[in-house]
C-alpha cells in the first residue's frame, strides 16, 4: 500500500505548491513535477469524477513531509475497496438502464417497421423483407451458406460489413445467432433481404463488446450468394 501511495503522492507533488503557469516551468523538476500531475490528473479524472483537491494535496503533502499519515494502511484499504465497489454499482446500473432504454428504443423500431409493406413478422418477433427475389434454393440449418452482409444498429450506425472488406462470409447456417439461422432460411439463393432481429434473436442483455450494446435490435441486410459453397471453410471473422 505504501509503494501506491507513494506513486500517488509523486504524481502529484505539484499541487503541493503554489500554482504555476506554463511560461514559469523553468527547472527539469518543476517540468516533471508538472507532467507527472498531468499524467495523473487524466487518469484519475477517468474514474473519480470529484476529486477533493485540498485532501489530495495534504495526502501528497503528509508523504513528502515524512508526517504521520491520518489513516491506516488498514482503513485505506478499507476506502478503496469501497470506492471499487460503489464504482462496480455505479456501472451495474448504468448497464442495465442502457439495456432498459435499448429493448424500448429496439421495441418501438419493431413496431414502426413491421406496418411497412413488404415486411413481414414471423413468430418468433423476426422481421423479414425481401429486396430482391431469389431463384436458387432455400438452405436448412444443417448448410452452408455464402453471403455478403452489412449489419447497423438501428439508428444506422454500422458495426459490421463484408461489402466493406470486399470479402463474402461462408458459415453454417446453425452457428450464427438465431435471427440469421431463422431469416436466412426464408431466402433463395440469389436474392437480398432486409432483416430486422430482435435483440432475444441477436445478442441479448450482454451484448457483443463495444459494438453492439445490451439488449440491441439489429438490422442487417444480407445477399445469400450461394448454398453448401465449394469451399467450406469458415472465413475469417463471423456473420453477426
Amino acid at each position: 500500500m505504501k509503494k501506491t501511495v507513494l506513486a500517488v503522492a509523486l504524481s502529484g507533488a505539484l499541487l503541493s505548491a503554489p500554482a504555476l503557469q506554463a511560461e514559469e516551468l523553468t527547472t527539469d523538476e518543476q517540468k516533471l513535477s508538472y507532467s507527472l500531475g498531468l499524467i495523473l490528473g487524466q487518469k484519475l479524472k477517468m474514474d473519480v469524477e470529484n476529486l477533493d483537491i485540498e485532501s489530495f494535496r495534504n495526502g501528497v503533502e503528509t508523504v513528502y513531509s515524512d508526517k504521520e499519515p491520518l489513516l491506516t494502511e488498514e482503513q485505506i484499504g478499507g476506502v478503496m475497496q469501497a470506492f471499487q465497489q460503489r464504482k462496480m454499482e455505479e456501472q451495474r446500473a448504468a448497464f442495465a438502464k442502457l439495456a432498459d432504454d435499448n429493448k424500448a428504443a429496439g421495441d418501438k423500431y419493431l413496431a414502426e417497421n413491421g406496418k411497412k409493406d413488404g415486411v413481414k413478422t414471423t413468430e418468433s418477433g423476426l422481421q423479414y423483407e425481401e429486396l430482391t427475389a431469389g431463384t436458387g434454393k432455400s438452405p436448412t440449418e444443417a448448410d452452408t451458406v455464402k453471403v455478403h452482409y452489412r449489419g447497423e444498429l438501428i439508428d444506422g450506425t454500422e458495426f459490421d460489413s463484408s461489402y466493406s472488406r470486399n470479402q463474402p462470409v461462408s458459415f453454417p447456417l446453425n452457428g450464427v445467432i438465431p435471427g440469421w439461422t431463422e431469416g436466412l432460411q426464408l431466402m433463395k439463393e440469389g436474392g437480398k433481404a432486409r432483416l430486422v432481429i430482435p435483440a432475444d434473436l441477436a445478442y441479448g442483455p450482454g451484448g457483443m463488446g463495444n459494438a453492439i450494446g445490451p439488449n440491441e435490435t439489429l438490422v442487417f441486410e444480407v445477399e445469400l450468394l450461394e448454398v453448401n459453397p465449394s469451399s467450406d471453410a469458415p472465413a475469417e471473422g463471423e456473420a453477426q
